[in-house]
């Protein structure tokens, strides 16, 4: 990931296989990670069973807040792609019946948005 994009904020993607590894404390039995991705240092990952969110807090990055949603649980999704001046595309999710977007991330031009929303509906629809 280049050093801008990560000052953006943008994410790029992470093997499944290096996730797993890291990660494994957070999977229960039978769940893998199937597609994540990593900012500056916060990380977000779908699995075959729900989309986890780390959120690395504090100076030191010793804290840390998992957040789990169930498939189910997403209500509704959207997709901005980027365009000519634009650097970056964004994902949005709903969960359940907020009226907000629970989780806004944004994707640099090097990952397949459209791929990552084919994925997100097949899980949720």
């Amino acid at each position: 990931m280049s050093l801008f994009n990560k000052i953006l904020g943008n994410a790029s993607e992470v093997s499944s296989e290096d996730l797993t590894t890291k990660y494994q404390t957070l999977l229960i039995e039978g769940e893998e990670v199937e597609l994540g991705f990593k900012m500056l240092r916060d990380v977000f990952m779908f699995t075959n069973k729900r989309l986890i969110l780390i959120d690395v807090q504090g100076l030191t990055g010793s804290k840390a807040e998992y957040k789990s949603m169930p498939y189910k649980n997403i209500s509704r999704f959207s997709l901005e792609t980027a365009g000519t001046f634009d650097l970056d595309a964004e994902l949005k999710i709903w969960i359940s019946s907020e009226n907000t977007p629970t989780v806004s991330k944004k994707f640099n031009k090097s990952i397949d948005v459209y791929a990552v929303q084919r994925y997100l509906a097949q899980k949720v629809m």
